[in-house]
């Protein structure tokens, strides 16, 4: 088998669009929003056999002093895993690669189930791939361990509704939350104005809201930007939005009070009155932003920023809903939460919220098989942790 360094642009999409694991993170375009965003270089190499490509994957490397690197797989490697031999060929070029490159290690996090699991993170009976679990590490990979937060390059854990599950939408309806379909019917009360947007300073207004509220960081307006510019180009994102009109609502809950004869309906109104009389100097506006980005088998929901209103009309559960609607409608296998904690119940920050939030969406509940460290310069690998924390500590 041939291994190849760089494949071209068209003969890497086609193999990663007809391979079924094919993961975002993994596509062309991801490889050139990381060279923007964190000035990583992506190679995109693969494995042929008789000219035929059999494996791939969008290495990205980073370069440290000494003229050495590494590598980051994020998602990868695309391929099918049942094929043990083409991942033991794989992986004896891919050493001799690092070695060319000086490479201290190569890490990689494959989209791939561990092991069935309750709504606790518990083990049940089920699928599982300890086979390949224990393939990688009889080919020498180092396993990082089996976090539970957000300890490294990728969440461990996400939740994900498979749509074959199901024979029409409104099974997938039934399996989510009672009290999170309530709050979508009352953002009906809204009239919000659901649309698809390229507005990307908007959504990085709102996004910073989120930050300040639930305490992480959130990134540069050119970040995001970057991922649309790149990723609108193959038609792999979409940005839902939510807009909503004082003005127009304020007129529309007089109306209904001059009529209302249900003293708690009376009520809400009122209370509902009394908010948006303070936002009345507004125009219609946008109050929450979802970024979804896609493969051609997959739909994740990636970022989303709101404001206090969009948490209190109902805004927020409506979003998800009308992305999980539109990845049905235009026959994804899956559509991806993207990232959730492995303890439900952690304590650190607002996780257990968010873990709380995407579970009433009624998707099943996936640990993944975690990282793998492909070593070529042991020393080095010990030793290079140390120096990037020092680095990061005088930096900051």
């Amino acid at each position: 088998m041939e291994f190849v360094e760089n494949l071209t642009q068209q003969e890497y999409t086609d193999f990663w669009a007809s391979t079924p694991n094919n993961h975002f993170m993994q596509s062309y375009e991801w490889g050139i929003c990381c060279q923007k965003n964190r000035h990583q270089i992506p190679y995109y190499v693969g494995l042929k056999d008789n000219g035929k490509i059999v494996a791939a994957a969008l290495l990205l490397k980073k370069k440290t002093p000494l003229n050495m690197c590494y590598f980051y797989s994020p998602r990868g490697f695309t391929m099918d895993y049942k094929k043990t031999e083409i991942l033991k060929e794989f992986t004896k070029h891919l050493k001799d690669f690092l070695k060319k490159e000086n490479a201290i290690y190569l890490k990689l996090d494959p989209p791939i189930k561990y092991q069935t699991i309750d709504l606790d993170g518990t083990k049940i009976e089920g699928e599982n791939n300890y086979q390949l679990f224990n393939e990688f590490i009889n080919l020498n990979y180092h396993h990082c361990g089996f976090n539970k937060l957000y300890e490294h390059n990728q969440p461990r854990y996400t939740f994900r509704t498979y749509f074959n599950k199901y024979k029409d939408f409104t099974e997938i309806e039934k399996n989510i939350s009672k009290s999170y379909l309530r709050n979508i019917k009352r953002s009906y009360n809204y009239e919000l104005k659901i649309d698809l947007s390229n507005d990307i300073k908007t959504f990085h207004d709102l996004i910073k809201i989120n930050s300040n509220k639930d305490g992480f960081h959130e990134y540069s307006y050119s970040y995001y930007q970057n991922i649309y510019d790149e990723f609108s180009k193959v038609k792999n994102i979409k940005i839902f939005t939510a807009s909503i009109n004082p003005q127009k609502l304020i007129k529309k809950f007089e109306e209904q009070l001059n009529i209302e004869k249900n003293n708690e309906r009376i009520n809400k109104l009122n209370k509902d009155l009394e908010y948006f009389k303070n936002l009345q100097n507004k125009k219609e506006h946008i109050i929450a932003s979802l970024i979804c980005t896609y493969s051609k088998t997959g739909a994740w929901s990636l970022y989303i920023g709101n404001d206090h209103t969009a948490e209190i009309t109902g805004t927020i559960n409506r979003l998800y809903y009308e992305f999980i609607k539109d990845a049905y409608e235009n026959k994804y296998d899956y559509a991806d939460l993207f990232g959730k904690v492995g303890d439900p119940k952690t304590k650190f920050k607002n996780l257990a919220g968010i873990f709380e939030h995407k579970r009433m969406l009624g998707g099943e509940y996936i640990e993944f098989i975690g990282e793998f460290d492909l070593i070529n310069k042991p020393i080095w690998y010990k030793i290079l942790p140390i120096l990037l924390k020092i680095y990061r500590k005088v930096k900051k």
